[in-house]
């Protein structure tokens, strides 16, 4: 038997400089292990469900892999927890109910945004169940997705950006 289901997702970044978008991209991530058990052992073994995720934006020059968990992500070595932003804590993903076929959530009615206070260059983002944004808890909290931007953006204080998250399952 030939299991053809897949779980992806894409983070679109939209990077804004005095009102004016300056760049945006999208990048495909990766589901991690810790996430795709998630995903699992919630729907079918009855584990108990998150209830509140949250994005995150990350500054060092990291590429995600399957075996990252919430625990490792943003330590030493890793991500980073980027933490140069006016928001107090990481940026609530708020999705949409899901769509049909295939089927999608997304924040794109509800982007995650981030107003930055300081130079910095932005490397990615990754989707987390733990609201602190200086990666504190990050041991007990469960890693979704992550990836690394093909292009990290280089950001000044008052830029903004916003981050869309869509999640994709499909059987094909």
């Amino acid at each position: 038997m030939k299991d053809k289901t897949k779980f992806g997702g894409v983070f679109t970044l939209e990077h804004i400089r005095d009102g004016e978008m300056i760049h945006k991209q999208a990048i495909h991530n990766i589901v991690v292990d810790e996430g795709l058990k998630y995903l699992l052992n919630t729907a079918l073994h009855a584990t108990t469900a998150v209830t509140t995720w949250y994005v995150s934006i990350f500054d060092n020059i990291y590429t995600p892999v399957a075996a990252d968990t919430g625990a490792t992500i943003a330590g030493a070595g890793k991500c980073g927890a980027f933490t140069s932003y006016d928001e107090s804590t990481r940026v609530e993903y708020e999705e949409a109910t899901a769509s049909n076929s295939p089927v999608t959530t997304t924040n794109s009615a509800n982007k995650a945004t981030f107003t930055i206070n300081a130079t910095e260059t932005i490397q990615g983002a990754f989707l987390i169940s733990t609201s602190t944004k200086d990666g504190t808890g990050d041991a007990a909290s469960t890693l979704i997705a992550a990836a690394a931007f093909t292009s990290p953006r280089s950001v000044v204080d008052d830029d903004v950006l916003l981050v869309t998250y869509e999640f994709v399952a499909s059987d094909a």
